[in-house]
């Protein structure tokens, strides 16, 4: 039986995987929003600017720099800014494409070819990205690089380096390559997982710290499903 995605109730529940002056980066569970919407939900953002409020006793408003997102069935790392020298800094670094994301995807079908590299043109819709042939005026290039790790007749799972951080960049990818993860309906899996949450993490992140001469590299320990399919 699929155990039920967590969702965050509070911010006494966060992970929070590093913290300093500058960035603070936290394991986002499946099935939380990272920014608040018109819907009211809990937000990843929300609950860590009351962390950082209760930690630090700071009256008011609390600062935080949102500096890149993950779509709300997917899980891991989750970097915000907290200072606005160092969302600037990092924006900048994620605009020339030097910070490394990387994920890992459990996926329907056996890929072939076992590694690539997949570039495709996507065009926002209603409800779900489109992949587009050639460049149309709304279409923004997307760029990822995948390796499987491990295959079986109906599975394969894929290490996955994103280049470009488009909206449901990955899921559309893969499901254009006739690939798509696990318990994601949304872009063709054939069947949903309980919790709503699809096999897709944002594993590790790396980048230059903001003010430091120094590269940091943030990772989440791989979760149950992960860990199990690895072992198979």
């Amino acid at each position: 039986m699929e155990r039920k995605s967590p969702i965050t109730p509070s911010f006494e529940h966060l992970e929070v995987l590093y913290e300093d002056n500058h960035l603070i980066a936290l394991n986002k569970p499946s099935g939380l929003l990272v920014q608040g919407d018109a819907s009211g939900a809990a937000s990843l953002m929300g609950l860590t600017r009351e962390y950082i409020r209760n930690k630090y006793r700071k009256p008011g408003n609390v600062f935080l720099g949102l500096v890149h997102r993950l779509d709300r069935p997917v899980s891991g790392v989750v970097l915000f800014a907290r200072t606005s020298k160092a969302a600037s800094r990092i924006s900048e670094q994620l605009r020339s494409r030097s910070v490394e994301k990387t994920y890992r995807a459990l996926v329907h079908g056996k890929v072939r070819p076992p590694s690539g590299s997949l570039l495709s043109f996507i065009r926002k819709g209603e409800k779900k990205v489109q992949l587009v042939e050639g460049r149309e005026m709304a279409a923004k290039e997307a760029l990822l690089s995948y390796k499987t790790l491990q295959s079986t007749k109906d599975k394969t799972l894929l290490e996955i380096r994103l280049v470009t951080g488009r909206k449901h960049q990955i899921r559309a990818q893969l499901a254009g390559l006739g690939h798509p993860v696990e318990g994601d309906v949304k872009y063709g899996a054939p069947y949903p997982l309980s919790g709503g949450g699809i096999r897709l993490i944002a594993l590790s992140l790396s980048f230059k710290h903001p003010t430091r001469d120094e590269r940091i590299t943030i990772a989440v320990h791989p979760p149950e499903w992960l860990e199990q399919t690895s072992k198979q």
